[in-house]
């Protein structure tokens, strides 16, 4: 298995809230390996398989919690 890594900007979080809310929302999707979000660089880190999971499913879980992501 190979992994992606992407670093996506996210605006709108602001607390360990937050963090935890994304967090959780990204790790629920399959062929999510890890997660590091960032607070203090408004950045989401993540390792997945790109043959399960895809950067659009990783945009819209973080959207669908109502934070905004920079493309």
């Amino acid at each position: 298995m190979s992994l992606k890594m992407i670093v996506l900007r996210v605006d709108g979080m602001s607390c360990s809230h937050c963090e935890n809310t994304v967090t959780k929302a990204v790790e629920a999707l399959p062929g999510i390996d890890s997660v590091d979000v960032s607070l203090s660089e408004k950045t989401v880190t993540v390792e997945f398989d790109p043959d399960k999971a895809t950067v659009e499913m990783v945009t819209e879980a973080i959207e669908e919690q109502g934070y905004d992501v920079r493309k």
